[in-house]
């Protein structure tokens, strides 16, 4: 009875040693393209982005599906030391380099809005040095109308105009005056961020109260502080968050 060569019985054992080494080249990229891809969003809670030193290059980008938006709520939680104005937020789109820029001004308690290029000023806010501040700003296309929370407390509304936000560039640690550059060391930010989200509609006051109380509150739908994808450039560390101990 003649044995029927099975496939590789032709092959010798060097060949064989080469076929195998390629078998688990070919396993090991497709499980490196898969544990990428896994590891595209990540759940933050309780951690923070610390930005230890002043520069014009470290920021953190952070990644939204959302390409369009008609209203914007961002709410997040800031700890700085810095006396100068510095930037919480910003969004740039191809049309604008200001499409949704949250920036503490150099005066006390001034906290300026940035939508399409245009400003509104929230005066009274105090926001002080070394303390974990809740900050939240809304706005929406359709009235044009702009409002801002510090720790649970809501500003007069204003009217600050705006259309649609197409293709945003989100930066924390930086402002945009270009779509993901021209950044400058004066306007960086030093200090923890953490708790970004984002929604494309404007919250209740009673949201952000829940938010501002880290109470059980619907994550934003746009930027997912606990399914979060992001890419860091530069000395940004990621670190459990400062808490207070009782």
């Amino acid at each position: 009875m003649t044995n029927t060569p099975t496939p590789g019985s032709y092959l010798s054992s060097s060949e064989r040693m080469f076929q195998m080494f390629q078998d688990q080249m070919v396993f090991l990229f497709v499980l490196g393209i898969l544990t990428a891809a896994a590891a595209g969003l990540q759940d933050l809670s309780g951690k923070m982005f610390t930005f230890p030193e002043e520069t014009a290059t470290a920021n953190v980008r952070l990644i939204t599906t959302t390409v369009d938006f008609t209203a914007v709520t961002v709410c997040l939680r800031s700890f700085t030391d810095l006396r100068r104005s510095h930037t919480l937020f910003s969004l740039a789109t191809p049309s604008s380099d200001n499409g949704f820029v949250v920036y503490k001004s150099a005066t006390s308690d001034v906290i300026d809005l940035d939508i399409d290029n245009k400003m509104a000023q929230f005066r009274g806010q105090e926001y002080k040095q070394n303390v974990w501040h809740s900050v939240c700003s809304t706005w929406d296309s359709e009235f044009g109308l702009s409002q801002f929370w510090l720790d649970g407390k809501p500003s007069v509304m204003k009217y600050i105009g705006g259309q649609n936000i197409r293709e945003p560039f989100i930066v924390l640690g930086q402002e945009q005056d270009s779509q993901g550059g021209g950044f400058d060391i004066e306007q960086s930010f030093t200090g923890m961020i953490a708790d970004v989200h984002m929604w494309d509609y404007v919250l209740t006051r009673c949201e952000i109260q829940q938010y501002t109380n880290d109470l059980n509150f619907t994550p934003g739908n746009a930027l997912n502080w606990k399914a979060l994808e992001f890419q860091t450039t530069g000395r940004v560390l990621l670190e459990e968050k400062l808490m207070i101990c009782l």
